[in-house]
Order: C-alpha cells, then sequence, then structure tokens
C-alpha cells in the first residue's frame, strides 16, 4: 500500500510508505500490500481505483477516491512518466522525443543470475540442465528481504496482459522502483482496456528492484544480482540490474512453461501475416534479422519476439517491440528507424551527445545491445488484435559466420525439428563482450535461455503443429558468403528478402533443387532476379577446400551439439543430422 499526500508531479514528492506484506504461501492467490490483487488506499483510507502506477507522496488519479474512475479508469501517461524520469534522474530527453536511459554495468540478460525454485510443481517438469535450482526457504527469505527493501520507496505499480489471445493471456502486476521501467514495460505488454482495471486480479507477479543487492550466502544465489522465479507461486524477484530486458523475458519464461501443458506453443519468434491472411513465424537468434525480416512493409506485423500457437492461430505475447538500433539507419530499417525519433519511444543504452541530444546509433562504447521499446503502433503496418490464423510458411534464421550455409533452404518436417532443437547461429568479434572472431552457438529452439522445459517438450508439439496444418519450412542464411567472417562478406539484405519473398508468396516451390551434401536439405538451384552463385556457397568461395574444410568443422559442431537430443527424437529426426564424411566430398 502506498501512502498519498499531494497531487501527482508537484515538487519533490514527501510521505507515503510501501508496506509490503507476507507472500500468499501458495497458488496465484493476491497478497496484501502494493503487489497484491488489491487496490491501495490513500492516506485517508479511501479506496483509490487505479492508476496501477502510483507515486510516492501522490497517486496519479488527479482526484482524491473514485469519483473519476467510475466510467473511465485513469491510466497513466507517458508524458507522467517521462515527467517522472528526468526529475527523479534516471534519463534524458533525446532529440526527437525519445527518453533515453542507460543500465550501468548490467546491458544485458544476467542469464547466470537466474534461479527456479525447485519443488512439487518443478522437480519433474523443469530441464534442470538448463536451469539453476533456488530452494522454497531461500525464496522465501528472499522474498521477505525484497519487502524489506520496499518499504518506505517510491514504487511503480502497472498491470498489464501477456497475451493477445484472450484464452491464454496472463493477468500480470508488475512492481518497480523506476519511472522509466513503468514506461518501458507498459511499451512492451498489452495495456487492458479500462474496464478490465477495475477488479483486475493478477494472475502472475514481477518485483523489479535494481538497488537490491541479493547476498549469495543468505539467498542461495551467485552474486548481488538476481532474477528468481517461482512457478507455483507465480512470483519473479529480479534485484540487482536495471536491464529492462529481464521483465519481458520473465513473463515469456513463465509463458513458455505454463502454455505446453495447454497444448498451446511457446515461440521465441517473429511474426507476420499477409493481406490475405497468410501468416509467417521467424525463428532467430539475436542478430540474425528476426525483427528485420518481419518488419516488411508489404505485409502486416503481429510482433518481434514471443508468440503463441494454439488451437485458432497464433498471437503475441507482447505488445510492443525492443529493437537492437546498433548501426541502426532509416535506409535499412525506415520503419524502425522512425519509431526512434518520436515521443513515448524509450531507448536504451545507446549513445546520446548531452549537448545536441542526438542519439548516435554507430556508437557502441555503452554496448552492443542499445535497444529502443516502443509500442506496435508507432508502427505503421503493425496488427491491431496481434493475432493471425494458423500460419503457411515457418522460416529459421541462422547468421551462419562460416559461409557454409546456402541463403535459403527447404525443410522437411523432420529436418525442421532437427534445426529447431540445435538452434544455431554465430556470433562475431564485437556483437558481444569477449567474443573474437567467429564462434558458434547453439541455443536450442531459438531461445534455450526461456525455455524452462526440456526442448523435445517443444519439439514434439511444434512438429505436430506443422504436420496438423502443412507448414511450409524454410532455413534462411542471413550471414555470410564468399568466405568466413574475415574473408567473406555479409549475405546481401537484397538477397534474403528477394529469396523469403518468393518462399512466402509460394514461387519458390517452382524453380529446380539440389541436395545440399553437407546438411541434406533442398536448396534452390535456381531464382528469377538471383545471381545463380549465391544459391551454391561452395561456387562464391575462391578457395573451394578451405570451404570444405570449414564445412567438415561446421557438421562436426552440429553432430557434437545434437548428441544431448538423440535419445528424446524419431528415427527420421535422427536421419535430418549431418554427416562429416559428405562434407568432405
Amino acid at each position: 500500500m502506498l501512502a498519498t499526500s499531494r497531487p501527482p508531479l508537484c515538487g519533490r514528492p514527501t510521505g507515503g510508505r510501501a508496506q509490503a506484506a507476507s507472500a500468499a504461501r501458495s497458488g496465484p492467490a493476491p497478497w496484501p500490500g502494493p503487489f497484491s490483487g488489491k487496490h491501495p488506499r490513500d492516506h485517508h483510507g479511501r479506496r483509490d481505483h487505479g492508476p496501477h502506477h502510483l507515486f510516492r507522496g501522490s497517486v496519479q488519479t488527479g482526484e482524491t477516491g473514485s469519483r473519476r474512475r467510475r466510467d473511465h479508469p485513469v491510466q497513466p501517461r507517458a508524458p507522467a512518466l517521462y515527467e517522472e524520469a528526468i526529475r527523479r534522474g534516471e534519463g534524458l530527453l533525446a532529440e526527437g522525443g525519445a527518453l533515453s536511459v542507460e543500465t550501468g554495468t548490467h546491458t544485458g540478460r544476467s542469464a547466470q543470475d537466474k534461479f527456479v525454485v525447485e519443488d512439487d510443481t518443478t522437480r519433474d517438469t523443469v530441464w534442470w540442465d538448463n536451469t539453476k535450482k533456488m530452494t522454497p526457504a531461500q525464496f522465501e527469505t528472499l522474498l521477505a528481504d525484497f519487502e524489506a527493501h520496499a518499504e518506505g520507496r517510491d514504487l511503480f505499480v502497472e498491470d498489464l496482459y501477456g497475451g493477445a489471445d484472450p484464452a491464454h493471456r496472463l493477468p500480470t502486476r508488475l512492481v518497480m522502483e523506476y519511472a522509466w521501467h513503468a514506461l518501458f514495460i507498459r511499451n512492451m505488454m498489452i495495456r487492458p482496456p479500462a474496464a478490465d482495471l477495475e477488479g483486475f486480479a493478477p494472475q502472475f507477479r514481477i518485483l523489479c528492484f535494481p538497488t537490491f543487492r541479493a547476498d549469495p550466502a543468505r539467498h542461495g544465489c551467485r552474486s548481488e544480482t538476481v532474477i528468481a522465479c517461482d512457478f507455483t507461486r507465480r512470483i519473479v524477484l529480479i534485484g540487482g540490474t536495471s536491464y529492462a530486458g529481464e521483465m519481458k523475458k520473465s513473463v515469456f519464461s513463465f509463458l513458455n512453461f505454463l502454455l505446453p501443458e495447454r497444448q498451446v506453443m511457446p515461440m521465441h519468434c517473429s511474426a507476420n501475416v499477409s493481406h490475405e491472411g497468410e501468416s509467417a513465424l521467424f525463428f532467430g537468434l539475436s542478430g540474425t534479422g528476426k525483427t528485420t525480416l518481419s518488419a516488411d512493409p508489404e505485409r502486416i506485423l503481429i510482433g518481434d519476439d514471443e508468440h503463441g500457437w494454439g488451437e485458432t492461430g497464433i498471437f503475441n505475447f507482447e505488445g510492443g517491440c525492443y529493437a537492437k538500433t546498433i548501426r541502426l539507419s532509416a535506409e535499412a530499417e525506415p520503419e524502425i528507424y522512425a519509431t526512434t525519433q518520436r515521443f513515448g519511444t524509450l531507448l536504451e543504452n545507446v549513445k546520446v551527445d548531452r549537448q545536441t541530444r542526438q542519439p548516435d546509433f554507430d556508437d557502441a562504447s555503452l554496448t552492443e545491445n542499445g535497444r529502443c521499446a516502443y509500442p506496435m503502433e508507432f508502427i505503421p503496418n503493425a496488427s491491431a488484435t496481434g493475432r493471425a490464423g494458423h500460419p503457411k510458411n515457418l522460416v529459421m534464421l541462422t547468421a551462419d559466420a562460416f559461409g557454409v550455409m546456402p541463403p535459403i533452404a527447404r525443410l522437411t518436417p523432420a529436418q525442421a525439428m532437427y534445426h529447431f532443437l540445435s538452434g544455431y547461429t554465430a556470433k562475431v568479434a564485437g556483437t558481444e563482450k569477449g567474443v573474437k572472431g567467429s564462434q558458434a552457438t547453439f541455443s536450442t529452439c531459438f531461445g534455450a535461455p526461456f525455455m524452462p522445459r526440456h526442448p523435445s517438450v517443444y519439439g514434439k508439439l511444434l512438429r505436430q503443429l506443422i504436420a496438423d496444418h502443412g507448414v511450409d519450412c524454410w532455413l534462411v542464411n542471413t550471414g555470410w558468403t564468399g568466405g568466413a567472417y574475415g574473408t567473406g562478406h555479409r549475405m546481401p539484405i537484397k538477397v534474403t528478402r528477394r529469396l523469403l519473398s518468393a518462399a512466402l508468396d509460394g514461387s519458390l516451390k517452382d524453380v529446380p533443387y539440389y541436395t545440399d551434401p553437407n546438411f541434406g536439405f533442398a536448396v534452390p538451384a535456381e531464382v528469377p532476379g538471383i545471381d545463380p552463385a549465391i544459391l551454391h556457397p561452395r561456387e562464391t568461395w575462391a578457395d573451394t577446400a578451405a570451404y570444405d574444410a570449414q564445412a567438415r568443422k561446421l557438421v562436426g559442431m552440429f553432430v557434437e551439439n545434437f548428441a544431448k537430443f538423440e535419445p528424446y527424437v524419431e528415427a527420421d529426426v535422427h536421419a535430418a543430422a549431418p554427416e562429416i564424411r559428405a562434407a568432405a566430398e
């Protein structure tokens, strides 16, 4: 509960205490305090019916009590959050109108500091080979310390939805220390209509306190940073990091745990749909073009990162986009660039000149992982519903820095499952701290850090959906051609877009194909408007012997990585694996 004592945004807020009570001990039932399903009361004890964005010393109501709430609950707006964030020194106003913030030490997710509580709910359902454990007692102590930390602090509370499909959406309450975090999560999640806020009953809760410091000895964690998830009580505690992506990925992780039991496939992918209603999915890790390629001006954008596939089709988990900004330009990505020049967008870890306030998207001195967070409606051709029918095409994106893979290949259902479980791409120098040269990365399901269950659960569910709906599957390489990273060059974006358009409109089915000697998938031999040489990777290398050596190396890494999944897949998926001896031919 937050007490209130003066109108909003009127000088320094004073008074007020966040009185956090103990958590409920089972299930998603509301718990007392500012994190509960109950609305807070003002300093006279009168019930405040909104706005789910609370300032210490004020509640953003405009008037005391519930008179203004009767028909139209007041929603927090970007201007109020801007003012509060700037007043507190959390960020600054950039040229064009975006709010610019920096997150300090943590400019990306702290994957090594994420823990899941092991209890009766998770013991036999979570993939513990990929997940760190925390005991219920340790979480209980951590939760009590979070509650103590909240005492007397300003808190921002947002009630939002995860999931555009009403049958599967997740009512979520987020409690935060920073005003800009409230702006971020309002941009990223789905804002309920005003009528839904009265009596809003959260089924999932996130507490994000960047100034909290965990104690490894006391809390059973690794460092002062912690992301602790209790799937039974449906609570996530985030402490010691300001990186806002931890909040959005916490919602995603819980949906990834929850939805497979309902036969709904959660996916780390972008999605779009044609004006004729034919939708497509784009799986891919960071840097593969997932956001860029789905933002097609000729198609309607469903979402850029997280989706579900259920009984009626696909749906976005989110209400916004979280796009990378490094080397962003108006020429290459006009729709995304335009969002960075308008009020309401959040720029995270983007270098901004303190005098001119101009963002410099080519400056990676803060991080290569600079981002812009904006609501979906900032994209002109975005879907108003976040939903579409069953997909016609499924695209798996990889940025192959070894220069071995073709620009596009058609996959059988068994091959699609093999490459989905593999989740291959490559990192190159400059994309992350400590990366030198090129490094193969295998992130199963194209999102291993967010998939709590065993990958075979997601793989089998996806394969069944592909079979049930006759989906065409493709592997698209947005990486290197004509040589490996350092000698070759990046796949031309115009070539990728042309091939992808042909796949989505069906015309790629009518061209001749050959079988790739390394991976066994079907590759177009010629496509109108495309130089045939680029479709044959080996022919683009000046030194074909060097190509063969790279192919053997990459095939070997695939085989080694997939060994852990072999006990869980069927014979035809085994047969879809590349063969080392074939790569040497």
